[in-house]
């Protein structure tokens, strides 16, 4: 079972912008081969670093609100926020050390 919280357009706000930890949000698509192919790598980052940061994924095709607001244009797209802003963006699926390489300055 996955650490990461599923987001909506209406937990979104609750979830991410008002989390007291860093949080990385996971916008995907069922139908995304790229998505998928990071999904595990995504979920033992959850794992990993549960209570330094909350990891979130939000289906853009159910959710498209949140994903306009943030210009997310293409999938998968990984935004890490700190207190309610972006501070990171990757679009395309990079490795999980190339991941975490981005997420841990973000870290306190």
């Amino acid at each position: 079972m996955s650490n990461a919280v599923v987001v909506t357009d209406q937990t979104f706000d609750s979830e991410v912008l008002k989390s007291t930890v860093p949080v990385l949000v996971d916008f995907w698509a069922a139908w995304c081969g790229p998505c998928r192919a990071i999904a595990p790598a995504v979920d033992e980052i959850a794992a990993e670093y549960a209570g330094k940061l909350k990891v979130a994924k939000l289906d853009v095709d159910q959710f498209g609100d949140v994903s306009g607001r943030y210009g997310v244009m293409g999938i998968p797209t990984l935004l890490v926020f700190k207190g309610g802003e972006v501070v990171e963006k990757m679009v395309g699926a990079y490795p999980k050390a190339v991941m975490i390489s981005k997420i841990t300055p973000h870290l306190n």
